[in-house]
């Protein structure tokens, strides 16, 4: 269960970066913010946004529900349910790893997309570097990684018009030999 935080927006986010260490430099950049604009928010300069993605991507990166910010309205773009993501979330879960600490693990321009996937807005990224990055974060097994790449490159096949079934024997192939190339 995700922790519930009282008080005002502004006040929310300053108790979590305070708590947390976690510079509003570092904070901007997660959630796809320029620095000034994260002062404004804490400082009450300007209102707090109402955004949706906005909000989705603080409450993602501080690990509570949207709706916790008084200012959260209904979503503006679908969410995505993908097992997959539900997985990372869960590993993330028995780790015991912070969603901060998890995206401090990746490059800074990264950052952002990795908070939108967690929040449902995009899918798990298709280049296997990618995910291999997100795994080995996460300290999954390369059969787990690969097995999650995947289903994710059947979704985009499938996604786009390809039959799996009647091409069983061409993404049997293609899999097998995407296999001993990752060496799995």
């Amino acid at each position: 269960m995700k922790n519930k935080i009282k008080g005002k927006s502004s006040q929310k986010v300053s108790d979590f970066l305070d708590k947390n260490s976690l510079h509003k430099k570092d904070f901007a950049e997660m959630i796809g913010v320029t620095l000034s604009y994260v002062y404004n928010l804490i400082d009450e300069t300007i209102p707090f946004s109402t955004r949706s993605t906005t909000l989705e991507r603080i409450a993602t990166v501080m690990g509570v529900e949207p709706d916790e910010f008084e200012e959260y309205k209904i979503p503006q773009e679908p969410i995505l349910q993908d097992e997959s993501i539900e997985f990372i979330k869960s590993v993330l879960k028995q780790k015991k790893m912070s969603v901060v600490n998890f995206l401090k693990s990746f490059p800074r321009k990264r950052r952002v997309y990795i908070v939108d996937m967690l929040r449902g807005a995009y899918p798990l990224p298709i280049d296997f570097k990618e995910l291999k990055m997100i795994g080995e974060t996460l300290d999954l097994d390369q059969n787990d990684i690969y097995n999650l790449w995947e289903e994710r490159l059947k979704q985009v096949l499938e996604a786009n018009g390809m039959n799996l079934s009647s091409n069983a024997a061409l993404i049997n192939a293609m899999f097998e030999c995407a296999r001993k190339y990752v060496d799995v």
